[in-house]
């Protein structure tokens, strides 16, 4: 498929989610807030510590084992959007997979497909690496200190047989959320709209870019310059801090920032033809603040 067959394939299908919503409710998602200050891992990361830095705030994740390793990538953006955006609906810690593996992929957006690169492997992969890991968040601003540590997921039940994804089992696979992770993304979660996460689920970055705009776009009130260096420490994780590794991670930002103006238009509004900085032009969020429920 040509590059110009792609994006007008891409055009037409946010065009087309957007105007299923519109008639549609249940149409908003959640993030937790901490994973929108600074952002899980890209690509896959040798060890088990993990660290991004926004500012005086800092994340940090570690691997439930160094068998296991950390999440990264789409997916467990997918994941934690839904388990974020179930938790904040349900009220409830204990949150219900489903009966069927393939039904659950289709919530995420997944075409439920096997062997070794399919969803269903891929998903599995994941779900260990997210749900086994543990996520301390820090402020530190030299005259105010906080810090607070969160596991995720206290017990996970996965009752699916992978290799029979679309055979309903006899119990529910369920999530126990923590106590402390599940006060986090109760009170402060970041709202946007869930078609356009859908959308850009391709792209681990576009799918950062887009929450952190829309969140950024719910407060801000005048243009701000933001230094590629920071955004890099925020979101370029495998981007070494050299000047090569500065271009190179710009040159994606920009890219994925495009791919979020297709969905979402006032991302365009932001600058990125300054060699130092991006001009970040505050526009509307994504979801209007009267459709935001309290």
């Amino acid at each position: 498929m040509k590059d110009k067959d792609r994006i007008n394939n891409f055009i037409t299908e946010a065009f087309q989610i957007q105007e299923e919503e519109a008639n549609e409710s249940g149409a908003l998602g959640y993030m937790a807030r901490c994973l929108v200050q600074a952002t899980m891992p890209h690509s896959k990361v040798e060890g088990v510590f993990y660290e991004r830095v926004n500012g005086n705030f800092t994340l940090n994740m570690t691997a439930g084992t160094s068998k296991i390793g950390l999440p990264y990538g789409s997916i467990p953006r997918l994941l934690m959007a839904w388990i974020t955006t179930e938790a904040v609906k349900t009220k409830n810690r204990e949150l219900v997979l489903g009966e069927s593996l393939s039904g659950f992929l289709r919530e995420l957006g997944l075409i439920p497909s096997g062997g070794r690169w399919g969803t269903v492997t891929r998903v599995k992969e994941q779900m260990k690496r997210l749900f086994s890991c543990s996520i301390s968040v820090v402020y530190d601003d030299n005259e105010g200190f906080a810090f607070k540590r969160m596991e995720p997921v206290e017990k996970a039940i996965l009752w699916w047989d992978p290799k029979k994804p679309e055979q309903s089992t006899i119990f529910n696979s369920t999530l126990l959320l923590r106590e402390e992770f599940f006060k986090e993304i109760i009170d402060n979660p970041i709202v946007y709209r869930m078609g356009a996460l859908k959308t850009l689920k391709q792209s681990s970055m576009a799918v950062d870019i887009y929450i952190w705009t829309t969140y950024r776009n719910s407060y801000a009130k005048k243009p701000s310059r933001i230094p590629w260096e920071a955004l890099q420490l925020q979101f370029g994780a495998g981007y070494p801090l050299t000047s090569q590794g500065k271009r190179n991670f710009k040159k994606k930002f920009i890219q994925s920032l495009e791919r979020v103006s297709l969905v979402y238009p006032d991302a365009g509004k932001l600058r990125t033809d300054h060699e130092d900085y991006l001009l970040f032009i505050p526009g509307k969020p994504d979801i209007p603040k009267i459709l935001i429920p309290t």
